[in-house]
């Protein structure tokens, strides 16, 4: 893979006839994206059932504050630098799915201390150390992939990520209910355990699986790839991950304030309530395939600012409606926004540095922690000081600056 300062506009998985298997079938029949898909969706799922139950462990198990569980989330900050330093360690010497296997045994060892902690400071310290870390598994999945669509070039190779991530966003649709479950009919130290075991059987869908070249010419995955990426070379997906880190700050906000909008301001009853919440995660799997056809045929790059126009619509709708048939348009839109990022976040990262793609995926995956904790600092004091529901007027805002981004992105380097 030759370094080059500039972005790549063609890749063989957009283009080629269309007499090919089925991107799904391809997933299918592979044992590395079979393997990838059933990976990310245990991983997924464990932390989507653990994560919304934390705030009550640290509240109801170690004596934490409202205000101390609340700063918690901030140990995402240190996701990017982890990222940041697996993909550069990936790059260099291409063991991607050794790195994955190192980062699910380091998630298992993260969930299972925070589950047996005694004192309050324990989860803040394992969260910001080996969480950090841990978080980088799914990065190393997507650039293993990346390496072998490079050896295997196939027109659907763009199919088979989108399969991939959809699967990531099945486990955010099936973890939150289970999580819920088996906190209620258990404990959240037992709940915990299972997010560390769930963690750690992500190693097992891929086995001893090794990566292998398309042919004998071909650069093994094991080889030493070239030095680090210049700062000029990172620049564009730095730019393009801050623009993305704008949409999804309102993510944290919304999922933070919204229940509590409908519960305490609108008295929508728990049914419906909960019905606006899950509709946006299946209107987001159903749109992905969709995305991917989309994208060939007005680009990647353009479709995104498309859904970021949406992701302001839809902020709008939360803020100004007050109704439950706008809070429903609302997520609605907001399906659509992840429909897309969801689908072509990755690619694109990967195609703005192609020199580097383990770095760029870590760089890109590991970006969504830092949103979180940005968007709940914004939210929380957005929610003090302008009150709900216009506090979704933040996300909207950053929403609109990240669509005029994109859309300067989109003249200049076209995907």
């Amino acid at each position: 893979m030759t370094l080059t300062g500039q972005v790549e506009t063609t890749d063989p998985a957009l283009d080629g006839p269309a007499a090919h298997p089925s991107a799904l079938r391809q997933t299918l029949t592979s044992p590395l994206y079979r393997g990838a898909s059933a990976a990310v969706l245990l991983g997924s799922a464990g932390y989507a059932a653990a994560a919304p139950q934390l705030a009550s462990f640290l509240v109801n198990d170690l004596g934490a504050s409202l205000r101390t569980a609340g700063l918690f989330y901030l140990t995402n900050l240190t996701a990017p630098v982890a990222g940041y330093l697996v993909g550069r360690r990936s790059d260099r010497t291409g063991r991607r799915l050794g790195l994955f296997r190192l980062c699910a045994v380091l998630g298992f060892v993260g969930w299972l201390g925070i589950a047996y902690s005694t004192q309050l400071w324990m989860p803040f310290l394992i969260s910001a150390v080996i969480g950090a870390f841990a978080g980088s598994a799914v990065s190393q999945l997507f650039a293993a992939i990346h390496d072998q669509l490079k050896t295997h070039p196939h027109p659907n190779g763009d199919g088979v990520v989108a399969v991939v991530r959809m699967a990531l966003t099945a486990g955010w649709v099936i973890g939150p209910v289970t999580g819920a479950f088996v906190a209620a009919h258990s404990s959240l130290r037992t709940l915990l355990v299972a997010a560390a075991f769930c963690t750690l059987a992500q190693i097992i869908p891929l086995g001893t699986l090794r990566l292998a070249p398309a042919d004998p010419g071909a650069a093994q995955p094991s080889e030493p790839r070239p030095g680090a990426p210049t700062t000029a070379e990172m620049l564009p997906l730095l730019a393009f991950t801050a623009l993305f880190i704008l949409i999804y700050v309102g993510e944290p906000i919304k999922y933070a304030f919204l229940p509590i909008y409908m519960t305490k301001q609108l008295n929508l009853p728990a049914g419906l309530s909960g019905a606006i919440i899950g509709i946006q995660p299946l209107v987001e799997i159903i749109l992905m395939p969709l995305a991917i056809v989309a994208a060939r045929r007005i680009g990647m790059m353009r479709l995104m600012v498309i859904g970021a126009g949406l992701g302001v619509a839809a902020n709008i709708c939360f803020a100004t409606t007050g109704t439950a048939a706008g809070l429903f348009t609302g997520q609605i839109l907001m399906g659509a926004v992840w429909g897309v990022f969801a689908a072509l976040g990755i690619l694109v990262a990967q195609k703005l540095l192609p020199a580097a793609v383990a770095t760029a995926s870590a760089v890109f995956i590991s970006s969504s922690a830092l949103a979180s904790a940005l968007g709940g600092a914004a939210g929380g004091l957005g929610a003090a000081s302008i009150g709900l529901p216009h506090v979704f007027l933040i996300p909207a805002a950053a929403a609109l600056l990240a669509a005029i981004g994109l859309a300067v992105m989109a003249r200049r380097s076209p995907l």
